[in-house]
């Protein structure tokens, strides 16, 4: 399993992903599941996948081949396309038509596949959007009402997002959450695990301005965990009933 997270706020765009993939307890294995496509200064484009790795990793190289084919246009490649409403769109038939011609494949096994994406970036021009897409390739964006966006094994991380993530929160607010989040997680299921990827879109930026892995045993992110697992330890004590 997975867990991704997207957070759209006035500062920016904020995203965090694990990279296990697992078929099973004694097949663990590592995969990135945050990926980038951008032309510097004219259109910034993250997306995170959840959910069966051959549907994910064909759409994505589907998507790639498209961007460098001779004939790409505003109908066939994210990079061209005039908005990320249309982006979203070309990106939610891709991930659809790969994830029906996998599934027809595998109906014969009586097994099914499917996935489930984040997408967040940025064109010259227009607003910073964040969408999540289905596998049918429908899809919801985030609004200030919900400015964050989950897929994968997300109810752990839930709540903190709820209580501390508003559209005015601060990117370093903001990372900060997303770790939380993510610790929670890793804490109550073993499906999801580190190394994690980080990254970062500032507003008007038009490209990726942070990226970071966060490997096992990262000090910083330790700290940060035991602090907060400390935090709570006396909030919880500090309550009476």
């Amino acid at each position: 399993m997975t867990y991704c997270v997207g957070l759209l706020l006035k500062e920016g765009l904020v995203m965090l992903s694990d990279t296990r993939t697992n078929a099973g307890l004694d097949n663990i294995s590592t995969y990135r599941k945050m990926f980038f496509f951008e032309r510097p200064g004219e259109v910034v484009i993250t997306i995170m996948t959840a959910g069966s790795l051959s549907v994910t990793q064909t759409a994505m190289a589907r998507l790639q081949e498209a961007i460098d084919a001779p004939d790409a246009d505003e109908t066939t490649s994210i990079l061209k396309a005039p908005t990320l409403l249309k982006a979203a769109s070309i990106i939610g038939n891709t991930l659809a038509e790969t994830r029906l011609e996998i599934d027809e494949k595998l109906n014969a096994m009586n097994q099914g596949a499917t996935a489930s994406l984040i997408v967040a970036g940025q064109r010259k021009g227009g607003q910073m959007r964040l969408f999540l897409i289905y596998p049918e390739g429908n899809f919801i964006q985030a609004t200030e009402d919900t400015p964050f966006l989950q897929i994968g094994e997300h109810k752990y991380g839930k709540p903190i997002l709820d209580r501390v993530v508003k559209p005015g929160t601060s990117l370093a607010d903001a990372k900060k959450a997303v770790l939380l989040s993510m610790d929670s997680t890793l804490r109550s299921n073993l499906s999801v695990g580190m190394p994690l990827d980080m990254a970062v879109i500032e507003r008007d930026a038009l490209q990726v301005t942070q990226r970071r892995r966060i490997e096992a045993g990262d000090p910083q992110f330790r700290a940060m965990s035991e602090a907060w697992s400390k935090a709570l330890r006396d909030g919880f004590t500090q309550i009476e009933i």
